[in-house]
């Protein structure tokens, strides 16, 4: 019975903080659940900072197919907090 209570209290301040708007997960790991491993490959996140996520792109050809597919991946992130705002893609080092 109490690991049922837990899972249960656990679910309920999930729903009141997605409610809210607080991040459950940083931006880093909803770019890990929005984006391909071959995508993933070819970014590294820098920075989330007053509601823009910022990503480094290792090249121009990855910097032009990330921006075509920028829109829905902003959207599918406002879906998950309204504390995003944008996101910058910008070429950069990758490690």
């Amino acid at each position: 019975m109490e690991s049922i209570k837990n899972t249960l209290q656990s679910i309920m301040q999930g729903l009141v903080a997605k409610k809210a708007g607080v991040l459950l997960d940083g931006p880093e790991e909803l770019l890990k659940k929005f984006l391909t491993k071959r995508e993933l490959k070819h970014i590294k996140f820098n920075y989330f900072k007053r509601g823009v996520v910022n990503i480094s792109v290792d090249s121009s050809s990855w910097l032009y197919q990330l921006n075509l597919q920028k829109q829905d991946l902003l959207a599918k992130l406002c879906g998950q907090s309204n504390k995003i705002k944008d996101v910058r893609f910008r070429l950069g080092e990758v490690k």
